[in-house]
């Protein structure tokens, strides 16, 4: 059975825990090998450097942040591979991010 959440409605967003205060997620998938959320990232948004041992990729739907320099406005993509260091990330005014970690 295939599950359906709208992404833009005020339903079942939560307390991001692990991120800095403000930070709200909705949780769209949780397997045993992988994670599928969406990010609210308040304004003033920091987060430092870090790795995760899957991989991750990062959709901006609205908002943008910065990370090493370089900004990423609504439309960016990245993927890192499983150990990449990333980061350190930073949003001036929020952003909404889709984030999906897997094993590739």
């Amino acid at each position: 059975m295939k599950k359906f959440m709208n992404l833009f409605e005020d339903l079942n967003w939560e307390e991001a825990n692990g991120y800095p205060k403000g930070t709200q997620r909705k949780l769209l998938r949780e397997e045993k090998n992988g994670r599928t959320v969406l990010l609210k990232l308040p304004k003033g948004f920091k987060l430092g450097a870090h790795s995760h041992l899957t991989a991750e990729q990062h959709f901006v739907l609205e908002g943008e942040y910065t990370s090493d320099g370089v900004v990423y406005p609504t439309g960016s993509y990245q993927i890192f591979s499983a150990g990449d260091e990333h980061g350190p990330f930073e949003s001036e005014n929020g952003a909404l991010v889709l984030i999906i970690w897997d094993p590739i």
